[in-house]
């Protein structure tokens, strides 16, 4: 019997072994590492081959549109009520017109933003959050260089193909408690917003849609006097936790993790995020929240706000959106920059 069971010990024991070496299902996936920051401090970002080929799958893009011609009639001559691309000649107008269908439209193409009856009517609310979109493109492309740079962005940069963005926020109606937690303001409520910590659920109000201080960490040991209350700290660290899930990154990606507010022991990519979060503002403020009486109610948040958008509006869990892909360069009836 002891032999027996000694025989069968090792033959299982072969077996486990020859699927642990042979079995892909038994095998981690390669790992490799970009290096983001300073050689030698082990900055960097860790990725696996599927991770890799998920995030590629995700940020595929879309059919080309043949370029058109800038001469000829403008779209203001040959339709009516343009209001917004009244610089385009009518055939930029018309291709512009079939990457909106294609970007945002989703199933319903056209007429998602147009009656199919008369495109020239107004009364679609998508019709005029589109024109406010369109305006605030091109201003991101001609004014915040400093953070897109020439890469530029169009309406598929966010939209994927989608009426409604992936990533989109609103003020957070506080989550519902009972007993002694029943006022939690938002906290100890995991979720992909805060990294799934007891953070806040809301880390956005304030912050990206006002002026609201971030940087809230000190820089002594022992610092003297009063500080950002507790409540403020945590709130800033969700909010990173939301950056950096927005980004598919970690913290090194901008900060060095020695002296996280050095900005000189940080990587050059913070101050490209200093000015991410600028433009954000900007955008939130100027050109969404003038949107607020538009939204029908199926638009609206827990609180009753609009709609508002943060890092992974555009990025959608990549470092780059569309992966650097240089999109907007083939627009500039979107303001995109074309770089030879």
């Amino acid at each position: 019997m002891k032999t027996t069971a000694l025989l069968l010990g090792g033959v299982a024991t072969a077996l486990i072994g020859t699927a642990l070496i042979f079995t892909p299902g038994w095998n981690l996936s390669k790992v490799h590492t970009v290096q983001t920051g300073y050689r030698g401090l082990s900055v960097g970002e860790m990725y696996t081959t599927k991770s890799e080929q998920l995030l590629k799958a995700a940020n595929a893009l879309p059919d080309a549109i043949d370029p058109a011609e800038a001469g000829g009639k403008k779209a203001t001559e040959v339709y009516k009520n343009v209001k917004v691309l009244t610089d385009l000649s009518a055939a930029q107008f018309d291709r512009v017109m079939l990457g909106f269908a294609a970007w945002v439209g989703g199933e319903q193409g056209c007429n998602y933003c147009h009656n199919p009856e008369n495109l020239a009517d107004d009364n679609l609310y998508t019709k005029k959050v589109a024109r406010s979109m369109i305006q605030m493109t091109r201003h991101i492309n001609k004014d915040w260089q400093a953070h897109v740079q020439t890469t530029g962005v169009t309406c598929y940069t966010c939209h994927r193909g989608q009426p409604v963005p992936k990533g989109v926020w609103y003020k957070g109606a506080d989550p519902k408690s009972k007993g002694a937690a029943a006022t939690n303001y938002g906290m100890g409520h995991p979720s992909s917003v805060n990294g799934t910590t007891a953070m806040n659920t809301d880390p956005f109000s304030g912050i990206l849609d006002g002026k609201d201080a971030i940087r809230v960490q000190a820089s002594q040991a022992l610092p003297t006097g009063f500080g950002a209350p507790l409540q403020k700290t945590e709130k800033t660290y969700s909010l990173m936790m939301a950056f950096s899930g927005g980004l598919g990154v970690n913290c090194t990606y901008c900060h060095g993790s020695r002296a996280f507010t050095n900005w000189t022991e940080g990587s050059p990519l913070r101050v490209n995020a200093w000015h991410g979060i600028n433009m954000v503002r900007d955008l939130n403020a100027n050109f969404l929240a003038p949107l607020q009486a538009d939204w029908p109610a199926n638009r609206l948040g827990p609180t009753g706000d609009g709609p508002k958008l943060y890092c992974l509006t555009c990025h959608q869990g990549a470092p780059k959106p569309l992966l650097g892909a240089k999109m907007a360069q083939d627009w500039a009836e979107l303001g995109g920059v074309s770089v030879k």
